[in-house]
């Protein structure tokens, strides 16, 4: 079977949302490659897709399993698509290392962005829902997408890498757009999608 399969015919579920304790603590690994792992990757993109993000980690739907998806335009606008268990991601150092300092949001806490500098090339390695080895190259906006999307797997959100100030006008701008996305968004009608910069 190919990941491909796995990209259509899932479930939309509700979005958790920062503050539910699965979104603040380190995942499990994925230890089996089977038809309920599968599931769940496909509910993963039926979700993303709904909520018009650029990733999903499993956090996210309220699953504590070190597993996300995305599909997310390089610095080439050149679009990926995947998904990647149990992940490491390497980033570069030293003279290699170049910050990409850009808005980011996130689909846990809908509405928000700030500023948020990262690096601008990445390499995230792991298995894909087979238990194949999978390595995915991060330029431009996936960069950032494999960076935010690993975050979330060790139990971090990316208000936890703004400073006091930046994250109490994230929080400001979410509690002034909360209303439009519904306590079960994007999983039932009523609900807007962001309509502006890239979130996971």
């Amino acid at each position: 079977m190919r990941i491909e399969n796995l990209m259509d015919g899932g479930r939309v579920l509700p979005m958790t949302r920062w503050g539910s304790p699965v979104m603040h603590a380190s995942t499990r690994a994925v230890a089996a490659f089977d038809e309920e792992l599968h599931t769940l990757v496909r509910d993963m993109f039926a979700t993303m897709k709904a909520s018009r993000g650029v990733g999903l980690a499993a956090t996210q739907v309220g699953v504590d399993l070190a597993v996300f998806v995305h599909r997310c335009p390089d610095e080439n606008d050149e679009y990926h698509e995947g998904a990647v268990c149990n992940p490491t991601l390497h980033l570069p150092v030293g003279k290699d290392r170049r910050l990409d300092v850009a808005a980011e949001g996130c689909l846990s806490l809908p509405g928000a962005f700030q500023v948020l500098g990262r690096p601008d090339h990445v390499v995230c390695s792991g298995v894909d829902p087979f238990g194949q080895p999978v390595t995915v190259i991060g330029t431009g906006l996936l960069a950032r997408c494999l960076q935010h999307e690993t975050d979330h797997l060790s139990g971090i959100v990316f208000g936890d890498r703004l400073s006091s100030r930046a994250r109490r006008h994230l929080y400001e701008q979410h509690r002034l757009r909360a209303g439009h996305y519904h306590e079960r968004w994007p999983a039932t009608p009523g609900g807007a999608a962001p309509s502006s910069s890239a979130t996971q």
